[in-house]
């Protein structure tokens, strides 16, 4: 028997789909006033549970992956087993994929390069080749699980290859990294940093931006370029794409350069009075406050509060952190004066800028590569979750 999922408008259909029920996403749930729920645990569940590195407070993103996996939260030892399993996954990767980003012009994005690198890896899919052979379609989930793993393992290097390539001055003398560390910590070495404090932030970074249900276009792209059984690396292909609109993963840089600029024109006076000011000058210039405002939340974003904890544990003096964190007071008054918004809070983008920017981590341009990073874990569990359930090709009904 047909169950009705609810009743949606002509103004729905025409207003990107707000608010209208479609989609299956087993790894997570947005709650309009709890925030992300990951299989069930909040964001602070999360932080509380999960594993963590012997020398760390923060939790480890293996962890997060095995809980987006298999429903349960893993052990110590579990976790540390899977970091393992990635290292060795890793260690494979040819040589073209290193040589075709070599050859990226310097100002090619770095989005647009990690996109068609994991195209590049596409020739590794173990989905594909097994695929041609003809394995029976109930053992399509376990290829897309192999495909997931190795893309999970690999997608660090790549994005590290581009960081040093476009910042770095083409210096590849810690692509290496060290792979006895967990993920994080290999993947920051790999970057070129080396301070334990910056391994923590990349830990709660690549956590908190995992995954965030199906509706948002990282994930439904991915989700739906996987129902068509393209192979896992061509399908996060396409979620990248979605993630580096402005109106999605490329907010995080928009959010740092509207502070760094806020700064710079008050001249370092960013009390809450001249803040208010810059605020109320900006909409008024018929611009839009970034780091504000959600599709779903009614409340402040829980990953923000995750980062605002942190940088009150770790970045007191921070002039830039400061800033943010009056914002937070000052912003959301403004908004709600204003009355245009329906959610004036703080979203994740309006804090995680300053955190990388305060470890030296200032390019701006790289913040949305770290993001994929992340958001690898999510998407590549979900996709993976609909090969176990044997979901159809997604081919919703449109009208004139």
């Amino acid at each position: 028997n047909a169950e009705y999922m609810g009743s949606y408008t002509v103004n729905q259909a025409y207003m990107g789909m707000r608010g209208i029920t479609g989609i299956v996403s087993e790894t997570s749930l947005l709650d309009e006033n709890e925030g992300i729920r990951f299989r069930g645990y909040s964001i602070p569940d999360c932080c509380d549970l999960l594993p963590t590195a012997s020398n760390g407070e923060e939790p480890l993103p293996e962890g997060m992956l095995w809980l987006l996996m298999t429903g349960e939260i893993p052990t110590a030892a579990e976790v540390a087993q899977l970091s393992g399993e990635l290292a060795e996954r890793a260690a494979n990767i040819p040589q073209y994929v290193f040589d075709l980003i070599d050859a990226y012009p310097k100002e090619m994005h770095p989005m647009s390069q990690l996109s068609a690198a994991v195209l590049a890896l596409q020739t590794e899919s173990k989905f594909a080749a097994n695929y041609r052979e003809g394995v029976h379609k109930s053992t399509y989930w376990k290829y897309f699980l192999e495909d997931s793993l190795d893309l999970i393992a690999r997608v660090p290097h790549v994005a590290a290859r581009i960081f040093r390539n476009v910042f770095r001055d083409r210096d590849h003398s810690c692509s290496a990294g060290d792979p006895s560390l967990d993920w994080s910590a290999n993947f920051a070495r790999m970057l070129g940093w080396q301070d334990p404090k910056f391994d923590e932030l990349m830990r709660l970074y690549l956590t908190i931006h995992a995954d965030h249900e199906g509706g948002n276009v990282s994930a439904h792209a991915t989700r739906l370029v996987a129902s068509a059984l393209s192979d896992p690396y061509l399908s996060f292909s396409a979620g990248m794409n979605g993630l580096a609109g402005p109106l999605h993963g490329l907010a995080n840089q928009e959010v740092l350069r509207w502070t760094k600029k806020m700064y710079d024109e008050l001249d370092g006076n960013v009390t809450a009075e001249a803040i208010e000011k810059y605020c109320w000058d900006t909409l008024n210039g018929g611009n839009v406050i970034p780091g504000f405002g959600h599709a779903v939340l009614k409340k402040t974003d829980p990953r923000y509060m995750a980062q605002r904890a942190f940088a009150l544990k770790h970045m007191e003096g921070d002039p830039l952190v400061g800033v943010v964190a009056t914002c937070y007071d000052v912003v959301p008054r403004v908004l709600t004066e204003q009355g245009k918004a329906n959610n004036p809070w703080p979203n994740v983008d309006a804090h995680s800028g300053v955190l990388l920017c305060h470890y030296g981590l200032s390019e701006e341009d790289f913040y949305t590569v770290l993001f994929g990073v992340s958001r690898a874990i999510g998407v590549c569990a979900n996709i993976t979750m609909e090969r176990i359930c044997m979901l159809p090709i997604e081919r919703p009904k449109s009208i004139t």
